[in-house]
């Protein structure tokens, strides 16, 4: 399976980014992107314009934009997470 690329805006001490992180390597994920906007307050205001959003984590799957946590795991509870993860159209 091709995974596409996960990025995520994450915090240095954030349960939910565990949680997703986890979720994300339990699904067969290697490699995420994080972009830690704690130790850099520009990429927080690039996060909070690109999603919109003050909240992390924020994550992105190739293109797609999944949200935070709680949208992680309704996805992979709907069972669309692997197809997106595997890059098959939803």
């Amino acid at each position: 399976m091709t995974a596409r690329r996960v990025l995520m805006y994450t915090t240095a001490v954030c349960p939910y980014c565990v949680r997703a992180k986890q979720l994300l390597s339990a699904r067969g994920v290697s490699q995420i992107e994080e972009v830690r906007v704690d130790l850099d307050p520009a990429q927080r205001e690039a996060m909070m314009e690109k999603t919109k959003r003050r909240t992390v984590p924020q994550i992105y799957i190739g293109d797609t934009h999944v949200g935070g946590c709680d949208e992680l795991v309704a996805l992979d509870a709907a069972g669309k997470l692997i197809p997106l993860l595997a890059g098959e159209t939803a």
